[in-house]
């Protein structure tokens, strides 16, 4: 596919993406109309979760959201996955990174970010003096997408409680929210990346950062000053 023919693609696929959008960017229910029903399965339903309990244990909590998803059948992926990728780290961690969706490696190990990209973020880290022990991270989808494509509504939506509770028992201080798909749902805009990124913006209290995908830095690692630029506030932050 010639570079004219992949801008075409990429711009008709984020057209019919930002359709599926309120004007805060929160995907539409399958009620609000054609854009989110067309291209879902026949049965699918958004999951509906227990509140978290304050007070509880981040860990036990994270515990009982694992359990709830269970082996989850809830949308499409299920069918064409190896490993649910529920996100790993600590629980208290101070400083949460939410990515896109589970890669190869990742849907191998059932682990995030363990692929080229993930070694990248492990350097990450370790620039702003933390370890990858010390964070916590998951992705706005917890299986693999076929082809590593990007994530549909319906996975989203799918997707969207869980990630919520784990957001609600860690309670960080700070997210990064890693590449469009992560921004996006963070911050609910359908804003691209490039204009987000540097920016910062608060999820249900907490400050959001914005910043571009580790693999997005493999294929551009000119922009890994700006993620820098990005982390350097991060840091800065987790030092208040």
């Amino acid at each position: 596919m010639g570079e004219r023919e992949e801008i075409l693609r990429e711009l008709a696929e984020q057209a019919r993406y930002y359709a599926t959008l309120t004007s805060i960017g929160i995907p539409r229910s399958p009620a609000a109309g054609p854009a989110l029903t067309a291209t879902a399965p026949p049965q699918w339903a958004v999951a509906v979760l227990p509140a978290p309990i304050p007070g509880a244990d981040p860990a036990a909590a994270l515990s009982a959201i694992r359990e709830d998803l269970g082996d989850c059948r809830r949308c499409r992926l299920a069918g064409g996955r190896r490993n649910i990728v529920f996100g790993q780290g600590n629980p208290q961690a101070r400083l949460m990174f939410v990515g896109e969706a589970p890669g190869a490696d990742e849907d191998e190990q059932g682990l995030a970010f363990v692929g080229r990209a993930g070694q990248l973020l492990t350097r990450i880290i370790e620039a702003i003096g933390l370890k990858r022990e010390d964070v916590f991270i998951a992705n706005v989808l917890k299986c693999r997408p076929p082809g590593n494509r990007n994530p549909e509504t319906d996975e989203i939506l799918s997707c969207q409680p869980f990630l919520e509770r784990q957001i609600e028992a860690i309670r960080p201080q700070v997210i990064v929210g890693l590449g469009k798909f992560a921004g996006q749902w963070l911050l609910k805009t359908a804003e691209p990346i490039s204009r987000l990124r540097g920016r910062l913006g608060d999820h249900n209290g907490i400050r959001v950062m914005p910043t571009y995908h580790p693999a997005f830095l493999l294929r551009n690692p000119g922009a890994k000053k700006e993620v820098w630029e990005d982390m350097k506030v991060v840091r800065s932050l987790l030092g208040e």
